[in-house]
């Protein structure tokens, strides 16, 4: 969340100061990158894309609803609430109350100490069990173990007492989700691991010339987070759970702002754009980078892609240099302003990766009680919302099916006013038209949002629930929630996503789509047994550091009325034909021999960059036989390498 709200990620600490915690690892003692790397015994969960939808490996639409849980980009540098509550009795909380995906917030900084083999060291975290093992005293006495403390038992090194590491602690809740049938999405939340570094403008901080505006001392007073850092580092997460389908998606950056000032002081390297340069702080290129990247050590991710701030009034003869107005008449405004990360414009342009299949948008969008907009200057409606916001800043991309979206934060406070009535807006936009959404969110700590949970992480607010509820996908009657997973139940009152399609999608259909009923096919449970990847190279990891609050709120600007968006545009063919002389070997699109991941990875990126296969790669890739290589020939390459088929080729 930007604005306010981004100020106040309120400690857990001061309130629980008496409560006894556990120990830590010293940050000092390597680990090994690879030691508590998560390997599925499926793998069959992995998602793309096609249109605004998103599909299963079976072709099966799904919807991800969730909730946001910060921490790991904190200080704390573990999910909030764990010194108060289990982190099985959470999940299991969690899993029952209908949420499918949880986004987690996390630091480049946090990355890189992992990425090191140097973990930051994690407070706030209660981990005890004690006595570790049965003691048996003189008299024959025998006290069991954990009589006296279990809280987040699996925390514990074998004393029982001393806390695991940061690294270590997010493996073991990444692997407890499985058992309750929930998904991850990870979010690069801030360069710095500090409460408030989400204030900052950019994805990477590098004192420059450019620093015009004393970026370096007044901005962000931390140790240089390099670009090339931000970039490897979630791409060695990526790397590291790339045969694990817990984490479906990675969120590249939350929130990429900056603004013009009024009198033009303000430098324009250290506000995110998007345009067609290679300028670092052009967020369209930096994106798409990072998302090749990734896609290349793990071709079956979602890549969660947000917006910026401002963008100039081309139509008014702006650039991305001119200065903004104070206080413009009506028609002279240069510039359209936005949430932190709400403004999508440049997609319909100049979109990221639109053939690689995994591209999500992901806006933010509040009410007025984070921020009185201009477009909240009104008895404001959805139609009200669309034509003076919502429809050109990010609505066309779902409704012109140029890709899907995903609100990754929304939310408020319960006001029973101005703020309820937009969250409802909002709420019954999404469900009718299908947009995935992560609700802002399960922690009470959250300044001025509030959150689903009490301040004790304990009891749901059941008012903010109930409205947030009805987005979570279920079935239409019967009231079930619909799980990601095609094996595991999603918690108690929830079913595997195999289980709606084979009994509840033709029957009685789900809150999708208005209620329509739909044919499904489920997916087979056969153990997958993808290749392993190796982790990347580590690199230098820096130290913790203090970030400011945010010193100015964006000026609203009214956004003109909509214009129509042009039709997605289809992927290229490639021209090279196959060799005649040559047998193919489908699938062997590297030609090393074998078919496995690294041939779904230079598929993919073959695709992406429009670069032509020739010969026998062309051959052997066109695995359907109708002279073409795309994304279908992907797909079932996938299905072949995860055992779902037998057989490559006509």
């Amino acid at each position: 969340m930007g604005l306010f709200k981004k100020t106040t990620a309120v400690l857990c600490l001061a309130a629980v100061a008496g409560t006894c915690f556990g120990g830590y690892s010293p940050a000092s003692e390597k680990v090994n990158d690879t030691a508590f790397a998560a390997v599925d015994d499926s793998g069959d969960d992995w998602l793309h894309t096609k249109g605004s939808r998103i599909y299963d490996m079976n072709g099966n639409e799904v919807w991800l609803t969730g909730a946001n849980w910060f921490g790991l980009n904190c200080s704390e540098n573990a999910p909030h609430g764990l010194y108060a509550r289990d982190v099985d009795d959470m999940l299991q909380s969690i899993a029952d109350h209908g949420i499918n995906i949880i986004r987690f917030p996390i630091s480049t900084e946090l990355l890189l100490s992992w990425m090191d083999g140097e973990p930051l060291p994690v407070s706030s975290v209660q981990a005890s069990y004690n006595p570790p093992k049965d003691e048996v005293g003189e008299d024959g006495t025998v006290t069991p173990a954990g009589k006296y403390g279990n809280i987040n038992r699996d925390f514990c090194e074998a004393d029982g007492k001393t806390l695991k590491n940061s690294m270590e602690i997010f493996d073991i809740i990444m692997q407890k989700m499985k058992k309750y049938g929930i998904k991850a999405l990870v979010d690069v939340h801030s360069p710095a691991s500090h409460n408030s570094g989400h204030n900052y403008n950019l994805w990477y901080y590098e004192p420059t010339a450019e620093d015009c505006d004393g970026m370096a001392t007044g901005h962000f007073s931390g140790k240089e987070i390099t670009w090339d850092n931000w970039k490897d580092s979630i791409t060695w997460l990526a790397e590291k759970y790339a045969n694990d389908d817990t984490i479906l998606a990675y969120d590249l950056k939350n929130e990429p702002h900056g603004k013009r000032g009024y009198d033009g002081s303000s430098c324009p390297a250290n506000m995110a754009k998007w345009d067609d340069s290679t300028d670092k702080n052009n967020w369209k290129y930096s994106s798409e980078e990072c998302a090749k990247s990734i896609l290349k050590v793990n071709p079956h991710a979602l890549i969660l892609i947000e917006g910026i701030e401002q963008s100039p009034r081309f139509d008014r003869n702006a650039t991305w240099n001119t200065a903004d107005v104070f206080q413009p008449k009506a028609g002279e405004e240069k510039w359209y302003g936005a949430w932190w990360g709400g403004n999508l414009r440049g997609v319909k342009d100049l979109p990221v990766l639109p053939e690689s299949g995994q591209i999500v948008y992901s806006p933010h969008d509040y009410g007025p009680s984070v921020y009185a907009q201009s477009w909240f200057d009104k008895d404001f409606s959805t139609e009200t919302l669309l034509d003076d916001y919502w429809r050109d800043t990010w609505a066309y991309i779902n409704s012109d099916e140029i890709a899907p979206l995903l609100i990754g934060e929304w939310g408020g406070h319960m006001d029973d006013g101005p703020n309820q009535k937009w969250m409802e807006l909002l709420r019954d936009y999404m469900i009718d038209h299908h947009i995935n959404h992560t609700f802002w969110c399960l922690n009470p700590n959250s300044g001025d949002t509030g959150g689903l949970l009490d301040t004790q992480f304990n009891n749901w607010d059941e008012a903010k629930y109930g409205l947030f509820e009805k987005s979570l996908w279920q079935t239409s009657s019967s009231g079930k929630y619909v799980g990601l997973d095609h094996q595991v139940a999603l918690g108690k009152n929830g079913v595997s996503l195999n289980d709606f399609y084979s009994s509840y999608a033709n029957s009685e259909g789900s809150n999708l789509d208005g209620g329509k009923k739909s044919d499904g096919k489920p997916v087979d449970s056969t153990p997958a047994s993808p290749k392993p990847t190796e982790s990347p190279k580590p690199t230098e990891s820096p130290k913790p550091t203090e970030s400011p609050k945010p010193t100015e709120s964006p000026k609203p600007t009214e956004s003109p009325k909509p214009t129509e968006s042009p039709k997605p545009t289809e992927s290229p063919k490639p021209t090279e034909t196959p060799n005649p002389s040559e047998k193919a070997v489908y699938g062997d699109v590297n030609e090393d021999g074998k078919v496995d991941v690294t041939d779904l990875s230079t598929l993919a990126l073959s695709l992406v960059d429009k670069k032509e296969l020739k010969g026998n790669a062309f051959t052997n890739a066109d695995v359907d036989g109708d002279g073409k290589v795309g994304l279908t020939d992907l797909a079932t390459i996938r299905q072949y390498i995860s055992k779902k088929i037998d057989k490559l080729g006509v």
